[in-house]
């Protein structure tokens, strides 16, 4: 059998949001310009709730630029056996153990990309992610996601 380490799935029980802000910072441009979409995923806090329960806290934020912002904040509950070191870990070197950070930061993301696309459209902001694209006449009618930034305008 192979020689390396066992990976083990580190389970995030639930993702709840305690924050959401959606801002427009100006108006419509007159022309379309391409717009740069930044996300940013920041873990403020990691405590063991119980031996083998974690309670990260994180805000998230989407960048319109000048444009605007969507911002989130949640918690993060985890459940492994290895809490309450990853807890310290986290008091020492400000940073989780890779995997477990690899599926916090993942479940952040599917949550608040997923709430900033309705929060977007509520401000008139565009997607945050790009929309698969269809098709029709000449071509195969298959979604494509393109392949720009987005254009507002």
């Amino acid at each position: 059998m192979s020689g390396g380490p066992v990976r083990r799935p580190v389970p995030v029980t639930q993702v709840v949001l305690k924050a959401i802000e959606a801002r427009r910072f100006q108006d419509q441009p007159q022309a379309p310009v391409r717009l740069r979409v930044d996300h940013n995923s920041h873990i403020s806090l990691v405590q063991a709730d119980a031996d083998d329960r974690l309670r990260v806290e994180f805000q998230f934020t989407t960048s319109y630029g000048a444009l605007g912002v969507v911002k989130t904040e949640g918690t993060v509950f985890v459940q492994d056996p290895g809490a309450k070191e990853a807890a310290a870990h986290w008091q020492e070197q400000r940073n989780l153990p890779q995997e477990m950070a690899q599926q916090v930061h993942s479940a952040i993301l599917s949550m608040c990309v997923t709430e900033a696309v309705g929060l977007a459209k509520t401000v008139r902001l565009p997607p945050p992610i790009p929309l698969p694209q269809v098709r029709v006449g000449g071509q195969d009618a298959t979604a494509q996601a393109p392949t720009d930034s987005p254009e507002i305008g």
